[in-house]
């Protein structure tokens, strides 16, 4: 008898003329064609995001005493957690002003960028079984991973060589060329550290929306320890990579050695990922899955209770973050009147609002920015069922005897109703560590009124994200434009002084701005019949169109 090898299944892809990394190369051109729309669109919105705001520093603040006010406003815990390091307020001219007030935020949107990269050509090619088709050619165990982190370092470059240009040729004082450059390397360092954050999480889970929700959580704890640090003055900031961009004090001290911590921290991270993948199977996790029961619960039998399963973890995670926004702006009240009101822009802006107080004008505006993080949940969580759809999920589920409307309608139901459980929850939280503070008989249920008044413009943000997926499936990304002007306009509208008409193309500018204006029915019925027709249309298209099969 005469005995035979098997070789193991890691030398194939080498006998087969590649190791590891075999077909690296070809995957990274199949990445980018895949993201040939998402990513310009990330690159475009982060850069005209900057530029815009960086261009109406001059307006805003034109002579140096009102720049020395907004200064002194940022000087307090409350200011220094929500911007950055003190130090900026040493020299606050419009280039250390954009660094200290923008880059602490904008990194946050390179963060998610990143970690959606990387996970959405990892994680989610395996989930959806396209990497085992794909690894049955001559590809490396460790193409996949190395493919995607190539392509997320090369956008993150993109974007710091588009802020470079994009800012250095402003021509505004204080917004050098060597500024504008570290400027830039900032935020691409930044997130090349999240990209090597996803590089792990992608490796614990089997589920891409676990290990993206991971990753996402990182980003968010990485800025409350930067918050935490800043606001009390302590080298806690020191902890994370947002305080290290920051710490480069971009067109102030230019130091470039902090970014040298991202880039260590990226590539251990990075390493770690590849390590910990060859622990793993194919498709599986590091983190095993959790025994279900032998039987599913009463509840998990009904559409409502299954697709309030599927929704669960966004709806925790959302729920904590809203009650967190809320609770960041309460104490904030107490120094609204002394702090803000030597800022003229601001000043004007808020008498805009033709608020009784200083306090209620101000609670009108951050009403609105809380109305637009809960807008973001709707979307996602109306359009799950299009992703469930377009994975193969929907198909076996509706080929029992669960009606289209019921399926979609319970997706939907979940949206519907936890929108309003996150505007309510922020502002529960902004009453009661706000109210207390100020001294206005009434201001707590004011508050409750005014996030109350909101949950109409949720369930129209709702309506038309639901129309998109029953006529409109592969455009249903279209939603998103609703948040995205919701919030341009709602809160950045009154402090650059946009004409009135654009504030009426959202429909949240036609919500009352409690406590600055009365309570209205009217704007709000009309809305929620809007809400409805789009809902019924939507449930209706949906029930006419065929379903994406795979």
């Amino acid at each position: 008898m005469t005995a035979t090898a098997t070789p193991a299944v890691g030398r194939t892809t080498e006998r087969a003329g590649g190791g590891a990394l075999a077909g690296t190369g070809v995957l990274l051109r199949f990445d980018l064609r895949r993201d040939r729309v998402r990513v310009p669109v990330w690159l475009a919105a982060l850069t005209l995001g900057t530029l815009w705001v960086a261009a109406a520093f001059p307006q805003l603040y034109p002579t140096a005493a009102e720049r020395q006010a907004a200064a002194a406003t940022m000087n307090s815990p409350a200011g220094l957690a929500f911007t950055g390091p003190a130090h900026y307020l040493s020299d606050y001219y419009y280039g250390s002003m954009l660094s200290h007030q923008m880059l602490g935020f904008m990194v946050i949107m390179v963060g998610i960028m990143s970690v959606l990269m990387v996970a959405r050509h990892t994680r989610t090619e395996e989930e959806t079984g396209r990497a085992e088709l794909v690894r049955a050619a001559v590809v490396g165990r460790h193409a996949q991973l190395a493919a995607a982190l190539i392509l997320t370092v090369a956008v993150n470059i993109a974007l710091a060589l588009l802020l470079t240009l994009s800012l250095g040729s402003l021509g505004i004082g204080g917004v050098t060329w060597a500024g504008s450059l570290l400027y830039g390397a900032a935020h691409a360092a930044a997130g090349i550290t999240f990209a090597g954050v996803a590089a792990v999480t992608v490796q614990i889970t089997e589920h891409s929306r676990g290990a993206s929700g991971m990753g996402l959580a990182v980003v968010g704890a990485a800025y409350l320890v930067r918050a935490a640090g800043d606001s009390a003055g302590s080298g806690l900031s020191w902890a994370s990579p947002i305080g290290w961009a920051q710490q480069t004090f971009a067109y102030l001290d230019n130091h470039w050695w902090p970014l040298l911590l991202n880039l260590a921290a990226a590539a251990a991270l990075a390493a770690l990922g590849f390590a910990l993948s060859t622990r793993r199977d194919l498709g599986a996790g590091l983190r095993a899955a959790r025994r279900g029961r032998p039987e599913a619960s009463r509840a998990l039998t009904t559409p409502l209770g299954f697709a309030l399963r599927l929704h669960r973890g966004m709806l925790i995670g959302f729920a904590v973050g809203m009650l967190v926004l809320g609770m960041s702006y309460g104490p904030f009240l107490a120094d609204v009147e002394t702090k803000l009101q030597s800022v003229e822009v601001l000043k004007e802006a808020l008498a805009q609002l033709g608020g009784a107080t200083f306090v209620d004008s101000f609670i009108a505006m951050i009403m609105t920015l809380l109305a637009v993080v809960a807008a973001i949940y709707v979307v996602i969580a109306t359009l799950r069922p299009r992703s469930e759809e377009s994975s193969g999920r929907a198909e076996p589920v509706l080929a029992t005897g669960l009606s289209r409307a019921g399926w979609l309608g319970s997706h939907l139901a979940v949206a519907l109703v936890g929108g309003p459980v996150m505007i309510l929850l922020a502002g529960l939280a902004l009453a009661a560590t706000g109210a207390p503070t100020v001294d206005e008989s009434g201001l707590f249920w004011e508050i409750i009124a005014a996030a109350a008044a909101y949950i109409p413009a949720l369930w129209v943000t709702a309506g038309l994200a639901v129309a998109l997926v029953g006529w409109f499936p592969r455009a249903s990304a279209l939603a998103w434009l609703v948040v995205v002007y919701a919030g341009v306009v709602g809160y950045f509208g009154t402090i650059l002084r946009f004409p009135g008409w654009m504030s009426n193309l959202s429909p949240f500018g036609h919500i009352p701005r409690i406590p600055v204006e009365g309570f209205s029915w009217t704007p709000l019925l009309v809305l929620t019949a809007i809400a409805a027709g789009l809902i019924a249309l939507g449930l209706y298209g949906f029930r006419r169109r065929d379903l994406e099969t795979k």
